[in-house]
């Protein structure tokens, strides 16, 4: 079982991490008219990515809600691997080189974000995922993505380079109806074949398609946006924002199974 006091604040921008007697978290954004802005908890920091804590089978339960109810930017809880050396383009460890992308997580985008990389669902809302990029080397992955960046540029080539690479990640998603500003419980289960995601009991998907291990816990909210479509290409950024944005996080339980 993991417990939330071995969780590490991760803070940019004036984002802000409190954390009540009775182990809930609340992470918050102030309002801001530029830069990026995050408010994170995470148990991987201080660790290279081979010794990230996670592997399955293992189960996770919480209770979360947000407010606004369609706050600007991302935010989120799960699983995954710190695959960028600026997390998104803004932020995050780098100390790492760049991986391949690796996530089982709740995941929420406002427009612009663009992340679909599953057929018939939204690239921004609120969804779960299973995220398992392809298996390429670090230090072949930076020049290739920088390749791949550069090309989307081009109105000809967007297109055909950015559907070139979604088609290397395989993923499962599923867009969900539940209010982000409500207390609703969630449960991702993660084994070595299968991944589960159930909102207050009930599934709302079920995936052959898993990531690999090891990955890290992770839960933030922030204000940035990234697309990876054929009509935006690749695109990396951040949104103002006009009113504190919090997320809140309560009776998190990590059990390995």
């Amino acid at each position: 079982m993991k417990s939330p006091q071995a969780l590490t604040p991760f803070l940019a921008g004036g984002g802000r991490v409190e954390q009540s007697p009775d182990g809930a978290w609340r992470l918050s954004l102030p309002p801001t008219s530029r830069g990026y802005v995050d408010a994170q908890i995470d148990d991987y920091q201080s660790l290279p990515r081979a010794a990230f804590p996670w592997r399955p089978p293992l189960r996770l339960t919480l209770s979360a809600r947000c407010r606004p109810s369609a706050p600007r930017g991302t935010l989120g809880f799960g699983f995954w691997n710190d695959p960028f050396t600026l997390s998104l383009g803004q932020g995050g460890a780098a100390r790492r080189l760049p991986a391949s992308p690796q996530a089982v997580w709740y995941f929420y985008g406002s427009p612009p974000n663009d992340l679909a990389f599953s057929g018939g669902v939204r690239g921004d809302g609120w969804k779960a995922v299973s995220l398992a990029g392809p298996r390429i080397p670090s230090p072949a992955l930076a020049p290739g993505a920088a390749a791949a960046f550069a090309l989307s540029r081009l109105p000809l080539l967007r297109g055909p380079v950015v559907r070139a690479a979604r088609r290397t990640v395989r993923a499962a998603e599923a867009s969900l109806l539940t209010p982000l500003d409500e207390w609703h419980t969630y449960t991702l289960e993660w084994h070595p074949c299968e991944a589960r995601f159930e909102v207050d009991g009930e599934a709302v998907l079920i995936s052959g398609i898993v990531p690999r291990p090891p990955l890290g816990f992770v839960a933030w909210i922030d204000n940035q946006f990234a697309t990876a479509s054929p009509e935006a290409g690749f695109r990396f950024g951040t949104l103002v924002t006009a009113e504190t944005q919090t997320l809140e996080i309560a009776d998190l339980h990590i059990q390995r199974l």
